[in-house]
This record gives C-alpha cells, structure tokens and sequence, in this order.
C-alpha cells in the first residue's frame, strides 16, 4: 500500500500516523504538517503512530529523528512513538530512536478526529535538500548510521 500520513490535534496535543509504505514522496507533506504543528501557540505534545506503517525509508526516519530533536530542544520532553511491528521496532532501535522518543511497542488510541493529510509536493531541489537534512540528522546519532549514510550522501552532495 502507497504511504498515507494522518493526523489530528485536541487543545494542542497532536497524533500523527503513518499507514503503508511511507517514502520521501511524503516528505514534503510530513515537514509541513511539522511547521504547522510548531507554530501552534497551544502545542503540547506529540505522538507518532506507526502501528499501521509497512515500511519507512531513511528520509522519513530522519524527518523523525529531527521532529524529536525539535521538541526536545523546544519544549523540553520526548515524543512519544506507538510501533506494533517487530520489523520497524528493530528499526527504530537500530537508528538509535531510544534515545530521542519515548517508545512503546502498542497500540496508541485511535483520536476520533484523525484525517488524512493532503499531500505537498515539493520541487526536486527542495526535495533533494530535504533528504540531505534528513540524512544529516540520522548520521548525527551514532557512528554506525554515519556509516550506513556515507556513500549515499557522497553520491546526493555530488549530483
């Protein structure tokens, strides 16, 4: 299944759930949905549902990866993140996402008002910017993900 993003917020606290395979087409769309988050005078919190998610690439767990840092830096707590696959929990741990949400390996209550987010398509060059930064962020949290990003950001830096 094509990756879907869908999300709902109540007085500032906000769900964001990613369904099927969530790729950097998305990636424009979840950074959006990010800003809009962050500029809500009322946020409070954030969860991110993955117990729908098939797959997830580099980029979108970068996105991730930065949203953490974000509200880490910001409000001074970590995000909670819901996975029910043992794929993806593995693959969450083996970028060193312990360390920037809260993770729990259940189900999250499902918000009454939660929707599908349109999708935002970004030009190739912001695109492109979009996967570096994101990438950055996942080389920044341990030697071993720099290792596993290095030729592919050599070989995004260069084109």
């Amino acid at each position: 299944m094509d990756g879907r993003i869908l999300a709902a917020s109540h007085d500032g606290a906000y769900v964001i759930r990613m369904k099927g395979d969530v790729r950097v087409t998305l990636c424009t769309t979840i950074e959006e949905y990010f800003h809009t988050m962050f500029e809500d005078p009322e946020f409070t919190s954030v969860w991110v549902d993955l117990c729908d998610a098939e797959g997830i690439d580099s980029t979108t767990l970068g996105l991730l990866a930065k949203l953490a840092i974000n509200v880490k830096e910001k409000y001074d707590f970590q995000p909670a993140i819901f996975s029910c696959q043992p794929g993806i929990n593995r693959l969450l741990k083996s970028m060193g996402f312990q360390r920037l949400f809260e993770l729990r390996e259940e189900a999250c209550a499902s918000p009454k008002d939660i929707q599908e987010l349109p999708q935002v398509t970004g030009s190739e060059v912001t695109v492109k910017a979009k996967v570096i930064e994101a990438h950055r962020v996942l080389m920044g949290l341990s030697e071993e993900n720099q290792a596993k990003f290095k030729d592919l950001m050599m070989a995004l830096e260069r084109g």
